[in-house]
């Protein structure tokens, strides 16, 4: 066993018995390359990977392969999830090296950290245009040798990369109305008018760019943004990136039509992915969409979470050495678990003889539901009354299997979307899911676990925090705070929100730019300090800041904070119209700042009037059920609803249809 058994990372324990001699990132590795004047080799990847589970294999578990390793360099393994700021950086430098970037990352640098080659997978022998691992080694470990003065020039230019992250940015811009617009029509020319979604292959699940577009349906009447967030989402829902047996969604589609996925299951993905659908509810009243976001939040509670109450981070893509196989069937095998049920079953998700996948069957909707029970001649109840008992077979079924690994450590900023996403569920959709039991928990987890005098630390597992904490894991878990104040009134929340929300600003605020830094002041100092601003699988930490000090200044009247996220948003104006795509979640909050929150009080929590509220899309929404704790409910009576937007208020009302048109017109901006 090599020194990675020592850690908590599931990810690095998977390595700890390579006969590579790694090490954990930290003071010893890089002391050591110093002292013998050894090129690191830097490996990242994550638990959930598939191919770093591949390359593993191939090469690190080879001890030949590893003699190389070990000979000539001092080799490092770093879990992306843990580690968000060493990832950012050597991705920035690979993607500027190669034109692309994934996992697993593989970086060459020198002691000093600076990179000189980078890559992600490379296989154990020359193949399909890509040198073999060995033969890659031994070229580098030769270069650092004898070419000396080229790997150190090569460093230098990769060093200047990181420049304009800290530049001043251009304080003249002012983000307004036109850009959203903008960022609305760059979405619309991505749309993909055939599958949906944006683009082509491969396809990731879009759901902040999607919430952005319903945002701008509310209060546009566009019904082509809300036909691309519908179908979009529906598409998601009936495709094989979702999981029809178990719920839960997977990580990407390698084809433009949602149907093959990549295995994995990663919580980020799913939180968003619920929010999105409470959301989409709330807009359509879809019951298509209400059972796709009710599974997906079920398989949360029954396959994610800890007895703790947080939840876990992935699921790995692979089982008996294959990927995908625990979660696709063969026809033979659905007739001798389902019966005379089968052929049903079969039309409905698309199985057959030869399947859609290696042999095998991904289970996906080709058709849409009513199309399909009319074809069958079943009434759509009695179709879905036949699925559902398909899926509890099968399921049961399924528990017999070798499961996928489970990477079961609590990652701060993923389970505060994820609470975010069972608050928003839990007002929607009432007592109909486990939602709200699942997010007190979960936010009390949180409150008690990962957070230690307002810093919130990055993960938790088997009683041990990771104290390192980054920007994205307190405004996640502010936001979760505050979310979770609006959804029971309670005062306590409010005051874990505020007090994260100061602790952020000191720790992470860039006097000088008016930004937000990835790591705190404290941090130990690496080849740059990281400030990724794009959104790209979940929300950057500079975008949910942006939210979180946005909606904090509603909740608590807090001018300066409500001058931070401009200063924040404001010089990304142009970017986020330019790019909207990564830029999703920003987009989101942009809308929140142009437009101003829509801000209800409803002191007490008059049941027949929180329901008009928490069932009805509203944009940019601050709504808040105390009693005298914020400037919202002071001075305002029980039993009655109060809308305001921009310092105007609709005349206080206890009926809820004129609520429901006060929300209406307040969304519009009239």
């Amino acid at each position: 066993m090599n020194r990675l058994a020592n850690e908590t990372s599931p990810y690095l324990r998977q390595h700890a018995d390579n006969p590579v001699d790694w090490y954990p990132w930290g003071p010893e590795a890089l002391e050591r390359a110093r002292r013998e004047d050894k090129p690191i080799l830097l490996s990242i990847g994550y638990a959930a990977c598939h191919w770093c589970h591949v390359m593993a294999h191939e090469s690190f578990e080879n001890p030949a392969i590893a003699a190389v390793m070990n000979a000539h360099f001092v080799n490092i393994k770093v879990d992306r999830e843990e580690r968000p700021d060493l990832d950012s950086i050597y991705m920035q430098a690979v993607q500027a090296m190669t034109g692309h970037g994934g996992w697993p990352m593989t970086v060459f640098l020198l002691p000093s950290g600076e990179p000189y080659y980078g890559g992600t997978y490379f296989p154990p022998s020359d193949r399909h245009g890509m040198p073999g691992f060995p033969r890659l080694l031994d070229a580098l470990a030769a270069a650092y040798r004898e070419d000396r003065a080229r790997v150190e020039e090569t460093g230098t230019r990769v060093r200047a990369i990181y420049e304009s992250a800290t530049r001043r940015p251009n304080d003249e811009q002012q983000l307004d109305a036109t850009h959203l617009a903008r960022a609305v029509r760059g979405l619309a020319q991505q749309f993909d008018p055939v599958h949906a979604g944006f683009g082509g292959a491969p396809k990731f699940p879009p759901s902040m760019s999607l919430d952005f577009l319903l945002r701008h349906w509310a209060r546009t009447g566009d019904g082509h943004a809300l036909e691309m967030a519908h179908r979009t989402f529906v598409a998601m829902a009936r495709g094989g990136i979702t999981d029809q047996v178990g719920g839960g969604l997977h990580r990407y589609s390698v084809d433009d039509r949602w149907l093959v996925p990549h295995f994995e299951k990663m919580l980020y993905d799913n939180a968003l992915f619920i929010r999105l659908g409470v959301e989409l509810w709330r807009a359509t009243r879809d019951p298509e969409v209400f059972a796709a976001t009710a599974r997906t939040i079920a398989w949360l509670g029954r396959e994610m979470t800890a007895a703790d109450g947080g939840f876990y981070s992935s699921l790995d893509a692979d089982s008996e050495g294959h990927e995908g196989i625990f979660y696709t069937w063969t026809a033979a095998e659905i007739d001798a678990a389902l019966g005379s049920d089968a052929p049903v079953v079969k039309a409905a998700w698309g199985v057959t003889t030869g399947g859609n996948f290696e042999g095998r069957s991904i289970p996906f909707l080709p058709q849409a539901p009513t199309d399909v029970a009319t074809r069958l001649g079943l009434t759509l109840e009695d179709l879905d009354a036949k699925l559902d008992d398909a899926r509890a077979r099968l399921l049961a079924i399924r528990a017999l299997r070798v499961r996928p690994g489970t990477d079961d450590k609590v990652l701060a900023s993923w389970n505060g979307l994820a609470v975010r996403a069972l608050c928003a569920a839990a007002s929607a959709f009432g007592s109909a899911t486990a939602a709200r039991e699942l997010a007190l928990r979960a936010g009390e987890f949180l409150r008690t676990q990962l957070v230690v005098e307002g810093r919130v630390c990055r993960s938790w597992r088997n009683g041990q925090r990771l104290e390192l904490g980054f920007l994205e894991d307190a405004a996640a878990v502010g936001l979760a705070f505050l979310d979770l104040f609006s959804r029971t009134g309670e005062a306590g929340w409010l005051h874990a929100a505020r007090t994260v929300t100061d602790r952020m600003v000191l720790d992470f605020h860039d006097e000088e730019t008016g930004l937000f830094f990835d790591t705190a002041h404290g941090h130990e100092r690496l080849l740059t300090r990281p400030r990724d601003i794009t959104d790209n699988a979940m929300p950057s930490g500079s975008s949910l800041a942006c939210e979180l000090l946005a909606r904090v200044a509603v909740f608590t009247d807090d001018a300066r904070a409500a001058a931070l996220a401009h200063a924040v948003a404001n010089p990304l104006a142009e970017a986020l119209a330019r790019h909207p795509n990564a830029f999703g979640h920003l987009c989101g909050v942009a809308d929140h700042l142009v437009f101003g929150p829509i801000e209800v009080a409803i002191p007490g929590g008059t049941p027949s009037l929180t329901a008009v509220v928490e069932t009805t899309f509203v944009p940019s929404l601050v709504a808040t059920r105390d009693v005298g704790v914020t400037p919202l409910s002071r001075g305002k009576v029980e039993g009655m609803a109060y809308v305001c937007r921009r310092y105007e208020c609709a005349a206080p009302t206890s009926d809820p249809a004129t609520l429901a048109g006060q929300l209406m017109a307040a969304a519009k901006g009239s």
